[in-house]
């Protein structure tokens, strides 16, 4: 490559971005899935659109989507809040466990007897589509209101259940007859428990350090996280363990550890996620070829039909049957079940490992993640809101950036009063701040002014709050459990600091 071909391949790369910037804008708009219209860019350059490129390197579009799944599943993990995944991790792992070997017999069945592949087409087909595709389901849930319960399940299930399949995949691309079904278990659970005890490690000691390390500029905070959640899934899959696994757990941690920097840091890798999606779906739609779809076009709709109405669900019921879970949400959760890149990009493991009828088996999958994904996805506001499910605004969680003050010992806060909050109308004395923490300045309408116990927090509002080392953290829940509860956090037992606590710190301040 020339940099004369460089300079070219800059300018075709950042049109094509901005295209993608300008197609989010038109999906939120009409509800169509973003990843639909990134295929279609990559339809559209490729051999049979307008721009006639011819690109059919199945290997490198694997490599390069597992490279871009990894960046999602870091975004992913990052924004995702442990207090709403923590009670649903029962019902996540048995998803992605118990559902997707449901998923995978009863899809496989279908595809055998009712569109007449073979068991290894067939069995291939009902595991890469058995995968819920992360990007797909991050991306819905950030305009669908669910309750925290349901939002939980759903992104802890897309971030563990891409470990078991990728195994299954693996598995079945091979050589030969596929392993007894009981040494399958057995090389997924050592996989799985390898991945995360990795990644929780990694997690760990990488949230350990930034805290306690202050980098000399704050854009180096972003890089040092998304660089520490990367590292857990190599780290992972070079000891042969579930690399997605590691990156999703070590980025779960990493994103609720209150790291300095925290929401730069999450808007970083939001845009790195970005990038990750529009690169992984326009090189996809570079690959199919459109022609050679016409055939596959009917078993296609056949086995989404079969994995949509009839697999999902019942993966869903047999998952949770130990749970108390109303119909409302089986439903909700049944119909939830996005496909998206991670499907198509698993479809080349076949391909590359030369598998007979690989091309059927990416085919079809192409088309049944692009016309159940443009039925599934705007629907899912319909039906949460037919079942009660999508009612209702909650105050958000406040988004707290913390810069380390090495020298004096200290943190600077600094958050935003949004819509949702509930610290609008609350006066800054009646924020009750622990001792060693003090809001110093508000910026409102543009005017910065040093507060007085008495100012009145409004809406649009920013605040910088100085606290000591000891208590940052309590001054960050303090924070939120106004935002979320209002002046009366904590003396009516929601989050924040405890009534009796905050009584009798009162009254050592009225006596003081």
């Amino acid at each position: 490559m020339t940099v004369e071909h460089l300079n070219e391949l800059l300018l075709i790369c950042s049109l094509v971005l901005l295209v993608a910037v300008a197609a989010v804008r038109l999906s939120s708009r009409s509800g169509l899935p973003s990843l639909l219209i990134y295929l279609g860019i990559g339809i559209a350059i490729g051999q049979d659109g307008i721009g006639g490129v011819v690109f059919d390197n199945a290997e490198l579009t694997q490599l390069l989507g597992y490279a871009a799944l990894v960046v999602i599943l870091a975004e992913g993990g990052l924004g995702t809040k442990w207090k709403e995944i923590k009670p649903a991790l029962p019902r996540a792992a048995a998803l992605s466990t118990v559902g997707v070997a449901v998923s995978v017999g009863v899809t496989a069945a279908g595809a055998h007897y009712l569109a007449g592949l073979g068991w290894k087409q067939a069995l291939l087909i009902g595991a890469v589509v058995s995968s819920t595709d992360a990007a797909a389901v991050f991306s819905v849930l950030r305009s669908v209101p669910l309750p925290a319960r349901l939002t939980g399940v759903l992104e802890a299930e897309s971030g563990f259940n891409d470990a078991p399949v990728v195994i299954l995949v693996v598995a079945f691309s091979t050589a030969g007859p596929v392993e007894h079904w009981y040494v399958l278990l057995g090389k997924i659970a050592l996989e799985l428990a390898i991945g995360a005890a990795i990644g929780l490690a990694i997690g760990w000691l990488g949230a350990y350090g930034m805290r306690h390390v202050a980098l000399p500029a704050s854009g180096l905070y972003p890089i040092a996280v998304m660089a520490i959640a990367v590292s857990a899934y190599a780290a992972g899959a070079l000891a042969h363990g579930s690399g997605f696994l590691a990156v999703y757990l070590a980025a779960v941690i990493l994103g609720n550890a209150k790291l300095p920097h925290a929401p730069a840091t999450r808007g970083f890798a939001e845009g790195v996620g970005w990038i990750g999606q529009i690169g992984m779906f326009v090189l996809l739609g570079l690959l199919v070829t459109p022609h050679n779809l016409l055939d596959d076009i009917a078993p296609a709709l056949l086995i989404g039909m079969i994995l949509t109405l009839v697999a999902r669900p019942l993966s869903v019921v047999a998952s949770l049957l130990p749970f108390r879970v109303p119909w409302q949400e089986k439903t909700l959760l049944s119909w939830a079940g996005l496909r998206g890149a991670v499907p198509i990009v698993l479809a080349t493991i076949p391909m590359v490992s030369d598998v007979p009828g690989s091309e059927t088996v990416f085919n079809i999958v192409f088309v049944l993640v692009v016309v159940y994904t443009l039925i599934q996805g705007p629907t899912l506001p319909w039906l949460a809101r037919r079942l009660r499910l999508g009612e209702g605004e909650e105050a958000a969680d406040l988004g707290i950036e913390s810069a380390p003050l090495e020298r004096l010992r200290g943190h600077l806060l600094s958050t935003s009063i949004g819509p949702t909050s509930l610290m609008h109308g609350v006066e800054v004395g009646e924020l009750r701040m622990p001792a060693g923490a003090a809001v110093t300045l508000v910026v409102r309408d543009g005017t910065s002014f040093v507060p007085s116990p008495a100012t009145v927090l409004r809406r649009g509002d920013e605040l910088l709050v100085v606290a000591t080392d000891p208590v940052r953290d309590a001054a960050e829940r303090r924070l939120q459990a106004v935002s979320q509860g209002g002046k009366l956090a904590g003396w009516l037992g929601t989050t924040g600091t405890p009534p009796r606590a905050e009584e009798r710190r009162v009254r050592r301040r009225e006596a003081g």
